[in-house]
Formats: structure tokens, C-alpha cells, sequence
């Protein structure tokens, strides 16, 4: 018998395109088989918890609550004019969370640059735009808290957040 020598670049080759293949003729088996959006998900509902009375939150102060869990400061702020993703009858009030998104150091609210600070390493956020990065070593926005606005009864309640609380693989724990 004849021995056959096969190059390694050879046998890449001819491996990669029998891969290439058998994965082309299982796309339409898989499309076929496709399981609705939805089933099988893992994610947990957010609480709902009153933050409190919209008349009470104090205007371009940031008032502290825990939310999702009492391990998690957060802020509202009532800013005095529409500003996006805003809840109330002017769409002015805001809530985010306290931890800076670099390396969770508490983040406190200067009312009069209306941004908030970081002190470790100087990160600032804008509150008035989502909780948008401005400056420093943070490279992601602070977790906007999801509010709700009850007019029948003037309250704000959290109902859920809008990116990942610092230190977590869940916001839900």
C-alpha cells in the first residue's frame, strides 16, 4: 500500500469546507424549528416599590432610596423642566443609582452644576440625559432607576432599571 501525505494546510482546507457544509445544510432544519420569543427566559420582574410624592420630592435636590433591594442607594431628582425619560406631569423627575459605574464609589449630586460626582476618581454624570458619562474614568452611564407616575395618587414608584448595577451579574439578587 501507498502511503498518502496530506498537507496540514491540505487538511485545514478540506476540514473548514466540510464544516462549512454541514453547517449550511442545518440552517434550514434550526430555522424551521425556531422556539417562540419569550419561552424559556430567566429574567425576574422588577418590584415595584413608591419612591415617594412627587410633591415632596424637593426640586434639583437628589433624594436617597434603595431600589431593587435595600443594598442599592439611588437618587430622584426632580429637575424642574422636561427632561428625557422623565415621569410626572412635567416629565422632570429622574432617579439613578448611586454607585459610580468605574468602581462603585458613592456618587453624590452637585445642584449647582446639576451633574452628578464622583470623588474617587472624578467621573461625572449628567442626570439630565440619561445619566450620560461626561468626564472621568467611568466608561459606562449610571443605571437609570425606571419610574412610574401615579397622578390619583401624586406618587412615583421604581418599576425597574435601564443598565447593570455596579458589582452585579443581576440587578435582581
Amino acid at each position: 500500500m501507498q502511503d498518502i501525505k496530506v498537507s496540514r494546510r491540505y487538511f485545514l482546507k478540506s476540514g473548514g469546507a466540510a464544516a462549512a457544509v454541514v453547517g449550511a445544510a442545518a440552517v434550514p432544519m434550526t430555522a424551521s424549528a425556531a422556539v417562540p420569543a419569550g419561552v424559556g427566559t430567566t429574567t425576574l420582574p422588577y418590584p415595584k416599590k413608591a419612591v415617594g410624592k412627587r410633591s415632596t420630592i424637593v426640586l434639583n435636590t437628589a433624594t436617597s432610596f434603595s431600589y431593587p433591594d435595600e443594598s442599592s442607594s439611588c437618587y430622584v431628582i426632580r429637575m424642574g423642566h422636561a427632561v428625557p425619560g422623565g415621569v410626572g406631569p412635567d416629565k422632570d423627575i429622574v432617579a439613578y443609582s448611586a454607585m459610580c459605574t468605574h468602581m462603585g464609589c458613592p456618587v453624590v449630586y452637585d445642584n449647582g452644576v446639576r451633574v452628578f460626582k464622583c470623588h474617587c476618581h472624578f467621573s461625572m454624570f449628567d442626570p439630565e440625559n440619561g445619566g450620560q458619562m461626561i468626564c472621568g474614568q467611568a466608561t459606562e452611564n449610571l443605571p437609570k432607576i425606571l419610574l412610574e407616575y401615579d397622578a390619583s395618587s401624586d406618587t412615583v414608584s421604581a418599576v425597574g432599571i435601564d443598565g447593570l448595577l455596579y458589582g452585579r451579574q443581576s440587578n435582581l439578587i
